[in-house]
């Protein structure tokens, strides 16, 4: 018998390695077949993107917020992977009665990494979670000496459109931000303040706005009328997914951050 403790002081007693895994939580759906549990993974949301064949080899659960328990438990899993922000109390309450959820807890990079620790621990695939964080953690270093001299940067971080919701402080997202170089034009809010656009120069006066693929779809015309609340601010479409996937995907985030930033600058088209 092994004792585990989640990201939010649960201990997990467990007399076997977990060998039927629900995810609930997209980024470590993607982690997890990273890991080489791909055969050990039984049940995804229909958010859980990535890898790509999983929609066709898995079984769908419903989304993030809302499940289908029969479903889950017509799976028998042995453990259940969730999030204290993706996924609600009561969903993890009712699935406590069928199986062991374990829930991650994530805000900051160190949390992230040491979820990947934890996934490396629990299913017995130390090895390949520690190359994974050391991956990680020689791309960060390799960004911040690229964004050393960089010039910081006011950034509002849109996540919704009518009404208008932007990422704030106590959020993965922020930390992402701050990864970045920038400062958040609303660090003085927590997680995911509405706000109204007619006040954003008033309340922060970004120099650059950020327009998420995730979870909602902006387009043009969303970034034409939040451009005209802004002083000049520079707007641009991102990839939602590296901003606010803790896992494997961080690797390739910072990559792709240095790409934004040099489209910035003009250094690539």
């Amino acid at each position: 018998m092994k004792t585990f403790q989640d990201q939010i002081g649960q201990f997990h007693r467990l007399k076997q390695t977990p060998k039927r895994i629900v995810c609930l939580v997209p980024s470590i759906t993607e982690l997890l077949y990273h890991l080489g549990l791909e055969d050990a993974v039984v049940g995804i949301t229909k958010f859980c993107e990535h890898p790509v064949h999983f929609k066709k080899t898995k079984t769908i659960i419903g989304g993030t917020k809302q499940v289908h328990l029969e479903k889950i438990i017509a799976l028998q899993p042995d453990m259940i992977i969730a999030n204290k922000e993706e996924n609600t109390q009561e969903v993890v309450v009712s699935l406590q009665k069928f199986a062991p959820v374990w829930v991650t807890n994530i805000v900051t990079v160190e949390d992230a990494l040491q979820m990947i620790l934890d996934m490396g621990k629990l299913f017995q695939k130390n090895i390949e979670a520690q190359k994974w964080v050391q991956k990680i953690q020689h791309a960060r270093e390799d960004f911040k000496a690229f964004i050393q001299t960089k010039p910081n940067k006011k950034v509002v971080y849109f996540i919704w459109a009518k009404p208008y919701m932007v990422a704030a402080n106590q959020t993965f997202i922020h930390q992402m931000l701050l990864e970045n170089g920038w400062s958040n034009g609303y660090e003085n809010q927590d997680r995911y303040p509405e706000i109204e656009l007619k006040k954003i120069r008033l309340q922060c006066d970004p120099d650059l706005v950020l327009l998420s693929s995730e979870p909602f779809p902006f387009k043009d015309e969303h970034a034409f009328e939040i451009g005209r609340f802004t002083h000049h601010a520079k707007t641009i479409f991102v990839d939602g997914s590296y901003f606010s996937w803790y896992g494997s995907r961080m690797h390739a985030a910072y990559a792709y951050f240095k790409q934004m930033h040099q489209r910035l600058d003009g250094e690539i088209v």
